[in-house]
């Protein structure tokens, strides 16, 4: 890369950084790892296949967005009003469960770091809430591209680090007596449609990317050609699959084989996560390894809160059109704090039922994924994009196979739900 190709590049850094810094977060840091330390290696072939089938409904909001000057959520308004009831349902569902559970994570991670362990979760988790709050509507967009910048690359260089270090001192020893788990039964293919699911992460997200190209394009007051906006956002989606396999080696090279189970507590889950880490690497990296991991959660709760007040606000502007604009901070900074205050209430009203919460948004957005990505192609093949922006026939090819195999594990999954 030249260096003025290098410059132009790192212009135009932002939506794809945004991308990983979510994407990294349960879909990674818990279940790429679970799914070494359960299954192994072979669980490599799904987590590529999501990754890969997955790609084209991500690519999509960047392409649309980059030629019409208009989000996702515009566009499905111009196939129809049902379109954006439909998406507008699924960010209804996802928006009061996911965001509490990252918050969960998070403040179980935090718990672990500072060793306060007669903290409640759902103190700590308000204690985040203000900050992350306070962060977003006081910096906005340009603080969350430029603190992100540096998360995201001590955490690659920590994980790869790691990996490295786990390969080189080989696979632990499995117990007497172990058997590989089978994958296809009730409890395998369950987790598998979770980790596909999630990896590198809900469909409905590429409207988020949608929004924060528009943001970009605004903060630079320009916008890159096409091949430089898709040039980013490649560079932040091959870092998603890359960091998923880094997990997932990890969770195979120290868990599989010993029949340990990781815990469903945030706090103790956290604690066993970066034992993983500084057994390899050794105890006095245990701060350092803690901090990577918190700033992980903490990076993708404010990438998640920014991007879900963006995309509330976005529904509603076009749901309810008026003179006045939505786009402003403080349409912003109101959806900030009102998304801070149910979610905090979700966590403390419903913790006991965080799991079926979560399985409800789970559901909600595995089923309708493949809604959501034949939504994006309909975009992007219409009228808005003239024909020279429409995707290829081999990218076509893979939007079908992407929703083909997607539609085919919801209804696996709504058998096996509902039966």
């Amino acid at each position: 890369m030249t260096n003025l190709k290098l410059k132009t590049w790192l212009k135009n850094l932002g939506p794809g950084l945004l991308f990983a810094s979510m994407a990294i977060g349960t879909s990674h840091l818990v279940l790429s790892t679970k799914a070494g330390a359960q299954y192994g290696w072979i669980m490599i072939i799904p987590i590529l296949l999501a990754n890969i089938l997955k790609y084209p409904f991500f690519e999509y909001g960047i392409r649309y967005t980059n030629i019409t000057n208009k989000s996702l959520i515009e566009g499905y308004l111009l196939r129809g009003k049902g379109y954006l009831w439909l998406y507008a349902f699924i960010t209804l569902v996802t928006t009061f469960t996911i965001l509490a559970a990252l918050y969960v994570v998070t403040a179980g991670l935090f718990i672990n770091l500072f060793d306060i362990k007669d903290s409640s979760i759902s103190l700590i988790a308000l204690v985040l809430f203000g900050v992350i709050s306070a962060l977003l509507i006081i910096g906005r967009y340009k603080f969350l591209e430029l603190s992100l910048k540096f998360i995201i690359s001590v955490l690659f260089i920590a994980l790869l680090v790691t990996t490295l270090l786990v390969i080189f001192k080989g696979q632990v020893d499995a117990v007497e007596g172990f058997k590989r788990p089978t994958i296809f039964n009730e409890v395998g293919v369950l987790f598998l449609i979770g980790l596909i699911g999630w990896m590198p992460t809900a469909v409905e997200a590429s409207s988020w990317i949608s929004l924060w190209s528009l943001e970009k394009y605004k903060l630079n007051n320009e916008k890159p050609s096409l091949k430089e906006a898709l040039q980013e956002f490649n560079s932040g989606y091959f870092m998603t699959a890359i960091l998923a396999v880094f997990f997932l080696v990890i969770g195979w090279m120290t868990l599989y084989g010993t029949q340990t189970e990781l815990s469903s507590n945030a706090t103790v889950f956290a604690d066993q996560v970066v034992q993983l880490f500084t057994t390899h690497i050794g105890q006095w990296a245990y701060i350092f390894i803690a901090i990577s991991a918190f700033a992980t959660m903490f990076s993708t709760c404010m990438t998640a809160h920014d991007a879900i007040s963006r995309v509330s606000i976005d529904i509603i502007a076009h749901l309810r059109p008026t003179k006045k604009s939505y786009a402003n901070k403080k349409y912003y900074a109101f959806a900030i704090l009102i998304l801070a205050a149910v979610n905090y209430t979700v966590i403390t009203l419903f913790a006991a039922n965080m799991g079926s919460l979560i399985a409800l948004a789970t559901f909600v957005s595995f089923v309708f994924a493949p809604i959501v990505g034949f939504m994006n192609l309909k975009n992007v093949m219409s009228h808005d994009l003239p024909n020279q922006f429409h995707p290829g026939r081999g990218m076509r090819l893979l939007t079908y196979a992407g929703i083909l195999f997607l539609s085919l594990f919801a209804i696996y999954y709504c058998w096996i739900i509902l039966i």
